[in-house]
């Protein structure tokens, strides 16, 4: 079975990007001190160098190595998370932290980012029902596994913060393009990858503005500790995980 979207390419979806901040091809360029040649190659098909997409990313106001996963680009190892075993140990985080308040939150945060960075990257090869062909959907997926999180993690953030309740299964079919992407899951995508839903649209192929989200500060503050914590080995994840059960006992 093929796969329910086509992905509309690179050059499609840099261009919705592009237009959706008010840009052209031009200011891209400048503002990415980048040759303006370059970027008009890119928006008419040319594949992205590696270093024109570490450029572009902070201009666009997106994480670089999800630019790399928007673009269908291999990201070099050192974006990856830095050990790929600490990924079984997020949702717990988030159980615990999802019932915080908003200084509880912060407080989270801080000790998260008080975490020292240690050496020994862990990588881990997809494993088989991971290899997703390229598509609309793969890219979700490899979109979460930036975050440490794999199809079945992805299932429980999403049931933890979002309308969105998927077995970890059915987040495989989206992967390899067996299910469809509706505006509804992008929009529960969007709030724990902490990616603007249009933007999500724009790899989907989906109108802009077809939902509209409702702001939630909880799930907003534990997505971007969820990036936080991709830098951190599989035992520190743990001490996190640990402090969030401590401060949600003071509650």
């Amino acid at each position: 079975m093929g796969e329910m979207a086509e992905y509309p390419g690179f050059a499609a979806v840099l261009g919705r990007l592009v237009e959706s901040r008010g840009l052209d091809g031009q200011e891209l360029s400048r503002r990415a001190d980048v040759p303006e040649e370059e970027v008009r190659s890119v928006l008419g098909g040319v594949v992205p160098s590696s270093s024109l997409l570490h450029r572009l990313a902070p201009v666009l106001g997106l994480r670089v190595v999800d630019l790399f996963v928007m673009a269908q680009v291999t990201p070099p190892e050192e974006l990856a998370p830095l050990d790929a075993r600490a990924g079984q140990m997020v949702s717990g985080f988030v159980a615990f932290a999802r019932h915080l308040s908003s200084e509880g939150r912060d407080q989270l945060r801080r000790y998260v980012r008080s975490l020292p960075q240690l050496d020994g990257r862990q990588l881990s090869p997809p494993r088989r029902h991971e290899r997703f062909p390229p598509g609309p959907g793969g890219v979700m997926m490899r979109l979460f596994a930036n975050r440490n999180l794999d199809q079945f993690g992805a299932a429980e953030v999403l049931a933890w913060l979002t309308p969105v309740y998927l077995s970890g299964s059915t987040y495989g079919r989206i992967g390899h393009g067996y299910k469809e992407l509706t505006p509804g899951l992008l929009a529960g995508f969007a709030t724990v990858l902490d990616v603007e839903f249009d933007d999500l649209a724009a790899v989907a192929g989906l109108e802009s503005g077809s939902v509209r989200r409702t702001p939630d500060p909880v799930a907003a503050d534990i997505a971007r500790m969820i990036w936080d914590l991709r830098r951190l080995t599989i035992g520190q994840v743990e001490q996190a995980r640990r402090e969030a059960t401590r401060l949600r006992s003071l509650l």
